[in-house]
């Protein structure tokens, strides 16, 4: 069996590379702040904003592959995500299977309970194959008393050739009125993960239990 060296996911174009230093970030909130003098929808934008620097943080902590994102206004509205790719191995003697995704994914942090709308499923990836997914509005701890909810997708790509490892794409937006298109958006993006042989060439889907 061939054995994945790298792997890529198409961003869509208005998503950029995330920006750890926050520059970028601070720019894109200096614009959108721009556009309105309610103080309720200045509050609203600086707590989607202020999301975005603790994602980013989350990134940097947990060694993500590729962490993403976009702040884009349209009209007078601001839509944000996030996405990142995270390497797991499976614990020696255990299996990653859909059971042990239920007690580790989308558990809210602020409490570490799962969502009431969490859906644990499978879902086909062209250029991987059946894979696991974790769906659910979470609850994530900003600060000690700040709170905010995220609508997340969490999907495992299993690595070829290397049993015990996992790729796990993670998006996640604080759009929850936008909730149906928002999960569209995240499964057409995770829908592009591939994985590349040394010489670039995509491996064919693994056929891997679940």
């Amino acid at each position: 069996m061939s054995t994945a060296h790298r792997f890529l996911l198409d961003i869509p174009d208005l998503w950029d590379t995330v920006d750890l230093s926050g520059e970028e970030l601070s720019r894109t909130r200096a614009k959108a702040l721009a556009t309105t003098d309610d103080p309720r929808e200045k509050a609203r934008i600086n707590d989607m904003f202020r999301q975005g620097r603790e994602v980013s943080r989350a990134a940097r902590r947990h060694g993500a592959l590729l962490a993403a994102g976009t702040a884009t206004l349209y009209g007078d509205d601001l839509f944000m995500a996030y996405g990142m790719v995270f390497a797991v191995t499976t614990p020696e003697g255990s299996e990653l299977t859909l059971p042990v995704l239920s007690a580790q994914l989308g558990i809210s942090s602020a409490n570490g309970t799962a969502p009431k709308d969490r859906v644990i499923a499978s879902a086909k990836v062209p250029h991987v194959g059946t894979v696991a997914r974790v769906t659910g509005t979470e609850t994530t701890r900003l600060t000690a008393d700040i709170d905010v909810e995220l609508l997340t997708m969490h999907t495992m790509m299993p690595v070829p050739g290397r049993a015990d490892d996992f790729l796990v794409v993670t998006l996640a937006s604080p759009n929850l009125p936008l909730k149906n298109e928002v999960y569209d958006l995240f499964d057409a993006i995770t829908g592009t993960f591939r994985f590349l042989t040394e010489e670039g060439e995509p491996l064919a889907p693994v056929a891997r239990a679940s």
